[in-house]
């Protein structure tokens, strides 16, 4: 394995078992547990998802500010209409272009069922299906910005998007 495969292999496992302690705890038996649960989980993903392109973690770091921003932005959004009944909601899908690769559509779809009012519900073809809660609200004029900021940290600044 060459530098760049021990990299990956690396971040992957310090990925999963971050995930692992945030899901079960430091509990003795979740981390016993834990031990053969997280390596299983690395190699899988590295199975499924091959790293090819290097996730930088400054990239994710200057976005994870704007990303919390936009959730807050969006939860408060959607409590302020679950709770006016005078509200207007007009639930509907929406399919959006992405120039994304894979694993970058993967991250679009993730956060932005994250974010409130959408939900990633699939992909047909190069568009990812979304649901929203308002189609009249302007949610969808979030998902550009928000698959700019993901190809930023996937493919490094100043890189373009897809063919």
């Amino acid at each position: 394995m060459d530098r760049q495969a021990w990299t990956t292999l690396f971040h992957r496992l310090l990925f999963t078992s971050a995930v692992w302690i945030v899901l079960s705890g430091t509990d003795a038996k979740a981390l016993a547990v834990g031990a053969f649960a997280v390596p299983a989980a690395t190699w899988l993903s590295l199975r499924l998802l091959p790293g090819r392109d290097r996730l930088v973690l400054w990239r994710f770091l200057r976005h994870f500010p704007s990303f919390v921003g936009g959730s807050l932005q969006g939860g408060v959004d959607v409590a302020r209409r679950a709770i006016s009944p005078g509200m207007p909601l007009l639930p509907g899908w929406v399919e959006v272009p992405v120039r994304l690769p894979d694993g970058g559509r993967v991250a679009l779809g993730a956060e932005l069922s994250l974010m409130p009012g959408t939900l990633a519900a699939g992909v047909r073809g190069d568009r990812l299906l979304v649901h929203l809660l308002d189609t009249d609200a302007g949610f969808e004029n979030a998902i550009p910005r928000e698959e700019a900021a993901i190809a930023a940290m996937i493919l490094g600044t100043g890189k373009e998007v897809g063919p």
